[in-house]
């Protein structure tokens, strides 16, 4: 855990000081694209959230070391092993845990939205509607969170050695419901969707869809605007519940060609099969780290190692998901080399069925409008980021045109 804290603080403060050691010019590939100001506010958004990234990274490694080592953990267990049994006993130790994490991580959410994204003028969330959607989440987070823990915990207890493949087939088909349900059901709990108006965009974009063979249920705007001035553009759902979705901050600001050319680029993830390749991926992973489990949950050593004295399904399951990520942090620069070979791939694609020169220009202009920095530290990139630097990804459509 100190190993990946050390590497995680360090590569922030290259970030930053890597970033803020550029601010002063703006790049040579976007100097007559990009403004200097834009390019100065782009740093100092960068670096502000990078600072604030550094204290939640050392509350939370705090918070790791206070459940774990602290016996935060052990004292939940002794409050709840003497009221509670079973199912009900593991569903009051993890909601006890997801709600303790939920009130530290708040001030901090808090002071992203209405300190750093309304510095720079990109919040226009009211601190009502922010209410609004926590009690949301937090119900959603039951309602879905309940059941399907019970059942992962059930399956633990009664499947015998073998459990792991069956939490895993559960888990697997959970989550293929949820990518087909979240379209209608979940999302618009939070926004409103409204089908994109006739016109020229809508013309090049459906004009687009049946050049590419791409059946969706449907062509959407959200309001995103409602609570950020940040755009973007994205595919949701699974199967023939797919939907195509626009943020209405995007369609103010680019023009229908540049549109099309965004939407070509989502196009390519899914020709692709990136999008496949994503969710195999994920599923592999997970039966792999519950085949781990497994094999450690009968190990007095892996609850005592991290200062629980109790020995049963739900803490071998609290202490591995809250382990895990310390341990598969050096995996980051891989998965993230992955989804950047995704990127490049899918603007190729875009290229061919779209003109790249407005590909080019709405990138820029998201760059500019979303505060983008041109100039991360190639090391902090190479962990964090899933898309290609700015200078590379432009750098490789230009070559296209």
């Amino acid at each position: 855990m100190t190993l990946t804290l050390g590497i995680r603080l360090w590569l922030s403060w290259r970030h930053i000081r890597y970033v803020g050691g550029h601010r002063a010019t703006v790049p040579a590939d976007f100097a007559m694209r990009i403004p200097l100001a834009a390019h100065q506010k782009a740093a100092d958004y960068t670096i502000a959230r990078c600072r604030a990234g550094l204290v939640t990274t050392l509350v939370d490694s705090g918070l790791l070391l206070a459940l774990t080592l602290g016996g935060g953990i052990a004292w939940l267990h002794e409050l709840w092993s003497a009221r509670l049994d079973g199912i009900a006993y593991g569903l009051a130790m993890i909601f006890s845990l997801l709600l303790i994490s939920a009130l530290i991580d708040l001030p901090f959410s808090l002071y992203r939205q209405f300190v750093i994204e309304a510095r720079y003028g990109f919040n226009r969330m009211t601190l009502a509607l922010f209410c609004v959607d926590l009690a949301k989440q937090a119900l959603l987070g039951l309602a879905i969170g309940l059941p399907v823990i019970a059942t992962v915990l059930w399956l633990m207890q009664v499947m015998g050695a073998d459990w792991w493949f069956w939490v895993w087939l559960f888990w697997a088909g959970f989550n293929l419901l949820l990518l087909f349900i979240y379209p209608t059901w979940i999302a618009p709990l939070f926004n409103k969707f409204t089908p994109m108006a006739e016109g020229e965009t809508r013309s090049r974009i459906e004009a687009l869809l049946d050049r590419c063979g791409f059946r969706s249920s449907g062509l959407f705007v959200m309001d995103g605007s409602k609570r950020s001035s940040h755009g973007n553009a994205y595919f949701t759902g699974f199967g023939n519940n797919k939907r195509i979705v626009f943020f209405d901050t995007l369609l103010e600001r680019l023009t229908p060609g540049e549109i099309e050319a965004v939407l070509a680029h989502e196009l390519g993830h899914f020709r692709k099969k990136h999008i496949v390749q994503r969710i195999v991926f994920m599923f592999a992973g997970s039966l792999a780290f519950l085949w781990l489990l497994g094999q450690l949950i009968d190990s007095s050593w892996f609850y005592a190692g991290l200062g629980v004295p109790a020995q049963n399904t739900a803490l071998a399951l609290i202490l591995f998901f809250l382990v895990v990520p310390v341990f598969t942090f050096p995996l980051s620069p891989l998965l993230s080399q992955l989804s950047r070979r995704h990127e490049f791939e899918a603007d190729a694609w875009a290229a061919e069925h779209a003109a790249a020169a407005d590909l080019i220009r709405a990138l820029v202009k998201l760059y500019e409008d979303n505060a983008a920095t041109l100039t991360p530290d190639p090391l902090y990139s190479a962990f964090y980021d899933s898309h290609p630097p700015a200078a590379q990804r432009i750098a490789r459509l230009q070559a296209l045109t």
